[in-house]
Parts: structure tokens; C-alpha cells; sequence
């Protein structure tokens, strides 16, 4: 009986944390400040960079500080959960991989969200702190050298799993379980960019200042 508990107890934060990343602050900040839906011009992708195409900072910083405080709140609550006894560090780490996903297949927005990462830092600094200042320098740095803000994204995604993997039992106690999450979120991170990549293989990715489709043109796809 206290395994089913466990394990019912698990599955319903599992189901939180995907509702919690489920909620699209890009279309809520949106509205509250009388703007186009970010869903209906530029990429047509409900997150920060897409709602600063409407030229009104304030909103696209909100929609940051809101998809990354989803993230981090959903990884600290599980993370509360796991040191209440209520649930077990398998499915605290499960949660951390359910509000990525909630964000990436939001049930709110009949499953097309962002492409994650303002919620991946939010889970970051949900589980390791110092790994999220790591991968934030490294996205800096790529972002300042190419000025390529997708290019930045997907480089600080791919060596984030590895700077977990080699800075283990020495900047922060190793974890299998949440190795996998970062390894998962990682892959599904670069997934979100593939016509990103494939506009910077073909030499057509917009760059950081560049000219970007604003709000009033049809979003791509």
C-alpha cells in the first residue's frame, strides 16, 4: 500500500509540473498589455524572443522571467515533496522533465508551445544553480561571438549535460536520474531548433539585432 501511495502521489506531480510548464505566460503577458498574440506573426512561437518582436521589452522580459520562474517553481516543489517523504526522487526528476514539456506541448494551447529556453534555465536553477550560471556564460559567449541567439541556445543545450556529467561530486553531488532529465531535455531542446538549424545551415538565421519578421507579418512555420 505506502508503494501505491508513492507512486499515485508521484504521478499526480508529474501531472502538476506538465500543467505548471503548461501555462503560456508569452499569450497571458500578451494580453494583459493589449498586444498581438505572439501566435500570429513572426515565428509564431509563444515565447520571449517572438513578443519582443512587438517592440515592447517590458512584456518580452515578463514572459522570460515567467517561463523561467515556472520552471524553477515546479522542480522546488517536487524538490519540497521529495523532502516531505510525499513523493520519491525518481518522480522529482520526472517532474523537472514534465514542465519542459509542458512548456514545448502546452495543453492550454492545443499542444504547440515554445521551444524552451527561458523554462530549461528555470529548471536549472531548480536542480543546480551553478550549472544554470554555466550554461548561461556559455550562452553568452556564443551569443556575443556569432550573434546568433538559436545557435547560442543550441550550443549551451548540448554541453549543458556535459558540464553536469564531468563537474559531478565537485560542484554539485552527482545524480544518474538527473543526469538522464538534463540529457532529455537536452535532446528535445535541439529538437525545437531544427528550423533554426536549418536556416543557419543555410545561412538565413536572423542575427541578435539583425531585421526579424515583427509583429503584422504571417508567422512560419
Amino acid at each position: 500500500m505506502p508503494y501505491l501511495i508513492s507512486s499515485v502521489t508521484g504521478l499526480i506531480a508529474v501531472l502538476l509540473a506538465y500543467l505548471i510548464g503548461s501555462i503560456p505566460f508569452a499569450v497571458v503577458v500578451s494580453r494583459l498589455m493589449g498586444l498581438a498574440d505572439p501566435r500570429t506573426f513572426g515565428s509564431g512561437n509563444p515565447g520571449a524572443t517572438n513578443v519582443l518582436r512587438t517592440g515592447n521589452k517590458k512584456a518580452a522580459i515578463l514572459t522570460l522571467a515567467g517561463d523561467a520562474a515556472k520552471g524553477w517553481l515546479a522542480v522546488w516543489l517536487a524538490g519540497l515533496a521529495v523532502r516531505m517523504e510525499i513523493i520519491s526522487p525518481t518522480a522529482a526528476t520526472a517532474c523537472a522533465v514534465a514542465v519542459f514539456l509542458g512548456h514545448l506541448y502546452p495543453v492550454f494551447l492545443n499542444f504547440r508551445g515554445g521551444k524552451g529556453v527561458s523554462t530549461a534555465l528555470g529548471v536549472l536553477l531548480g536542480l543546480q544553480p551553478w550549472l544554470a550560471l554555466a550554461t548561461v556564460a556559455t550562452w553568452l559567449i556564443v551569443a556575443y561571438a556569432t550573434r546568433y541567439s538559436s545557435l547560442a541556445a543550441i550550443v549551451a543545450a548540448i554541453f549543458t549535460p556535459l558540464y553536469y556529467l564531468f563537474g559531478g561530486n565537485i560542484a554539485w553531488r552527482f545524480s544518474p536520474l538527473e543526469c538522464g532529465a538534463l540529457i532529455v531535455i537536452s535532446v528535445l531542446l535541439c529538437y525545437r531548433h531544427q528550423a533554426n538549424i536549418a536556416r543557419l545551415l543555410a545561412g538565413k538565421e536572423s542575427r541578435i539585432g539583425g531585421s526579424s519578421r515583427k509583429a503584422g507579418d504571417k508567422p512560419h512555420r
